[in-house]
């Protein structure tokens, strides 16, 4: 009896501490982040490191909120906070219009893959997800190419970001929410046809209140995907009215230094969204993608 409440506290010991372990690394490189976003740059580059700042400040904070301009790497360039407050209305924009779209089209388009009957059904579904896999960098050339001739007057707007992302999210979305669909019971909808509805008053009245989570989780993670996506804008865009907050970010590198502060401060202020959105729908995304899996 002493032996096996010995391997349970033993066994539970070690899922705490690796837990514990979870945590650690999850959380030091946000805690270093906001450390370092209130640290003097001589406290950034001392040796050896010091793990908390002798006068910590919020001026960066300020500067980027109130949209003043702040000298970086001593005074060689001068930096502006409208320029952040610039992206960070880009993004909203680009991925909230993304989400939007992203999830209008792939509830349809997921609804046909799953309720209705036809063939190569399988096939449509894996053609669907097998974009998805297509790494960014090997689309984004021929895509800029693409652009540039057809539709020139889309380059450096936040519209074409939208486009472009509103078809990299949409397959993902159509292959989570075909997942979760599939999971749902047959028989609700069923009835609903038998009382008279078509298959979109069906989806409307019938699937839509019940695929509620599964919406929100991939809604969650599609917004996510679109705010923090770099490629595409650092190629699409150049100027400061539709430049996105990871090139923001990105900008306070160049051939004069980097300025880690600043670089910090953003990357705090910009994971501040994501996470709100992550704590307000965290049961939403648990049980959506939860029953999103897909079946075999």
């Amino acid at each position: 009896m002493n032996r096996t409440r010995s391997r349970s506290v033993l066994r539970y010991a070690l899922i705490y501490l690796a837990v514990a372990l979870v945590l650690l690394g999850t959380l030091a490189p946000v805690v270093w982040m906001f450390i370092s976003s209130i640290s003097q740059g001589t406290d950034l580059l001392s040796m050896p490191p010091r793990w908390f700042p002798i006068a910590p400040n919020f001026e960066r904070y300020e500067a980027m909120l109130l949209g003043k301009d702040v000298k970086l790497w001593g005074a060689q360039v001068t930096a502006s906070g409208t320029d952040f407050l610039s992206g960070l209305a880009n993004s909203i924009l680009v991925a909230g219009t993304t989400t939007f779209i992203s999830l209008s089209f792939g509830l349809f388009a997921s609804f046909a893959l799953v309720k209705l009957r036809f063939r190569w059904k399988r096939a449509a579904l894996i053609s669907v997800m097998s974009v998805q896999m297509l790494p960014a960098i090997a689309t984004v050339i021929p895509l800029f190419i693409l652009i540039r001739r057809l539709l020139p007057q889309l380059i450096d707007s936040p519209l074409v970001l939208i486009l472009i992302y509103s078809a990299m999210t949409v397959t993902y979305v159509i292959w989570v929410l075909s997942g979760y669909l599939g999971n749902l019971p047959r028989e609700i909808e069923e009835a609903a046809l038998l009382d008279g509805c078509s298959y979109f008053q069906a989806m409307l009245r019938v699937t839509l209140p019940i695929a509620r989570p599964g919406l929100i989780a991939v809604g969650t993670l599609a917004f996510m995907m679109a705010w923090n996506e770099f490629l595409y804008a650092l190629v699409f865009t150049h100027s400061s009215a539709s430049k996105t907050m990871p090139v923001v970010i990105s900008e306070f590198s160049s051939r004069f230094g980097l300025d880690y502060g600043m670089a910090m401060t953003g990357g705090v202020l910009v994971s501040i969204p994501p996470v709100l959105l992550a704590l307000l729908f965290q049961r939403y995304i648990v049980r959506g993608l939860a029953a999103g899996a897909v079946r075999g």
